[in-house]
């Protein structure tokens, strides 16, 4: 049992209260121990995702209890290599909010960014169902304080509307959770994975409704269409680097469902067959299609960058749908870009804000270092929408390759290439709008607390731009390395006896009471 596998969960929530209590009126030194926290952050997913790297699943039980009693944290390829992203994004973001001097903005930023992170990664790490839906609420609440920060009543607004979705979502993950502990008895993801398969067919009842539930659940936080209506205001109405830190929030919805109908729901399993198999990929084409029409009837600059996002979610979601090793494999090369150029997309929208002072897709003032602004949009405008030569490009012609041979291979190239295309139209509208035909003798709209960019923020928005030109230049050992996730994805037996037959106090207890009655 290796006890790094709970450090990811146990540095941000130290460190959140720790700064609260000790540097609550000193933002540098906020900065400093926030900053020094994620670069820890990233040197420990790092060293986890190399341990995992071979094939190891990691195990740590909590309290050293045995599962299925007790609660346990599982490392193998797919959640060492989510929580490595959000490591690694979330430097970047937090280098931009001090750049920006969002932190400033409003309290607490680095408190709830820190719990933001705890939650994220609890979500990836967690073996658990009911502590993957504790984790998902640590992450809810966070989210919820930093969408609003700095205040503001449409700010609030969409943060209402984002809290009741997702609280619709949790309990909906309640009644499924009741629903399968009531037929199983157990909600540790190993232990339903073996006592899924023996039930017979006279009692699927409460399993089947589980099914759907779950995937309801997970398609509300993917932001699946028609469940994405949280989405659009939520993302642009929030602060740039929270927007930012949010791209991956989507992918802990197609996180789990790559996990739960993988390991416990499988595509060959009986009992849930048609389920999710027969609906997931019309909703995953609408979500392209839709988030595709909305980047270009979009009238501001950050909504359509979060439509931009649901239809690259919906992209995610047609290779999860097919259910194969290498369309899973091909999810997962694109789950990494899309998280990235969102992220990048979400910051040089806020670059914009500050220059201009709105964003409205109408001609107005040029935005401050126009050249460089207008070079990192078009890098990332190309990265999302997937034009050659960029891992956008690369990732869709993976997902392409492996729809290959699927039933509906017509319908998922015709509404990829076409979605594309509308996207490519949308994006190429508002970047010949706000950087082509910006006039010089217009003045900035003007906006309460507006800064001028700093060298750190443009620091930040490169990081991220240089990591999607890494993703496209190793594409090859990249896609190797999600082949293999893929493959371990859809044999879990290593997964299952790690979490099963590894010892703790409980098995020794019954060993104890075994000998004694002897």
């Amino acid at each position: 049992m290796t006890h790094w596998l709970i450090m990811p969960i146990v540095l941000p929530a130290l460190l959140a209260p720790f700064i609260i209590l000790a540097a609550r009126y000193h933002m540098g030194i906020q900065r400093v121990f926030s900053v020094a926290g994620v670069l820890a952050l990233i040197a420990i997913a790092l060293g986890l995702a190399i341990e995992a790297s071979d094939g190891t699943v990691m195990l740590y039980q909590l309290g050293d209890w045995a599962a299925p009693f007790g609660i346990v944290l599982v490392g193998d390829r797919l959640s060492t290599m989510m929580v490595l992203l959000m490591s690694v994004l979330a430097l970047f973001v937090l280098l931009y909010a001090i750049g920006s001097k969002w932190d400033e903005r409003g309290q607490h930023f680095h408190v709830l960014f820190q719990f933001q992170l705890m939650g994220i990664a609890g979500a990836f790490l967690t073996g658990d169902l009911f502590n993957l839906f504790v984790f998902f609420e640590v992450l809810l609440i966070a989210s919820y304080g930093l969408m609003i920060h700095s205040g503001g009543n449409t700010r609030l607004r969409a943060g209402v509307q984002y809290v009741l979705f997702n609280l619709l979502g949790s309990t909906l993950f309640l009644f499924a959770l009741g629903a399968l502990y009531a037929e199983t008895g157990t909600l540790n993801m190993a232990d339903l994975a073996q006592r899924v398969q023996m039930i017979g067919p006279d009692g699927t009842v409460g399993i089947r409704v589980a099914a759907v539930l779950l995937i309801l659940v997970f398609a509300i936080k993917a932001a699946i269409v028609p469940l994405h209506f949280w989405l659009p205001s939520s993302y642009a109405e929030a602060p740039g680097p929270v927007a930012a830190l949010f791209a991956i929030m989507t992918k802990v919805g197609a996180y789990a469902i790559i996990r739960v109908y993988t390991l416990i729901f499988p595509v060959d399993l009986e009992v849930t067959a048609g389920l999710h198999g027969t609906w997931l990929l019309p909703v995953a084409l609408l979500s392209l299609a839709v988030g595709a029409i909305g980047v270009l009837a979009a009238k501001k600059l950050d909504r359509l960058v979060a439509f931009a996002v649901i239809s690259s979610m919906g992209m995610v979601m047609v290779a999860v749908a097919l259910f194969t090793q290498e369309s899973i494999a091909s999810a997962l090369y694109y789950m990494v870009h899309s998280t990235l150029a969102a992220a990048a997309l979400f910051l040089i929208v806020d670059l914009v804000r500050q220059s201009r002072g709105q964003l409205e897709l109408v001609t107005g003032a040029p935005v401050a270092g126009a050249a460089l602004v207008s070079g990192m949009f078009m890098v990332a405008a190309i990265a999302m929408v997937g034009l050659p030569p960029l891992s956008g490009f690369v990732g869709k012609l993976m997902v392409l390759n492996a729809s290959f041979d699927a039933d509906a291979a017509v319908w998922i190239w015709a509404v990829v290439l076409v979605s594309s295309l509308i996207s490519i139209v949308g994006f190429a509208r508002a970047g010949s709008v706000l950087f082509w035909k910006a006039q010089s003798d217009a003045a900035p709209v003007p906006e309460l607390g507006r800064t001028s960019p700093t060298g750190l923020s443009f620091v930040a928005v490169g990081g991220l731009l240089a990591l999607l030109l890494a993703h496209t230049v190793f594409a090859g050992r990249m896609y190797d390395y999600t082949t293999v996730t893929s493959a371990q994805l859809f044999n879990p037996d290593t997964y299952m006896r790690t979490v099963l037959d590894t010892p703790g106090k409980l098995s020794d207890a019954k060993a104890d009471v075994k000998e004694g009655d002897h």
